[in-house]
């Protein structure tokens, strides 16, 4: 499969897209919720120290986030979305 036939294949409207992306994000955050506590745990009380003295933590979440939160992932979910709806316009026939 050629670039053209695989760009035209994974294209969808802006709008879902962004509904994905947010999808994508909900989905991340549910999964890195230990990560996220842990975070604002280090966080409480805390103003300019946050930097040095939550950054174990800061990246420990970036790297759970970032799991879930790329574009292979957001690709996957194109893929899954257009194969959605070709199952639905199939059946309309």
């Amino acid at each position: 499969m050629g670039y053209v036939e695989e760009a035209r294949e994974n294209h969808v409207k802006k709008k879902v897209e962004e509904a994905l992306r947010s999808k994508m994000k909900q989905k991340a955050l549910k999964e890195c919720e230990h990560y996220t506590a842990k975070y604002a745990e280090c966080a409480a009380g805390r103003t300019l120290s946050i930097v040095w003295k939550c950054r174990e933590q800061a990246n420990q979440l970036n790297q759970c986030l970032h799991q879930y939160t790329n574009d292979s992932v957001l690709e996957k979910m194109k893929k899954e979305y257009m194969l959605q709806q070709d199952g639905k316009g199939s059946l309309r026939i």
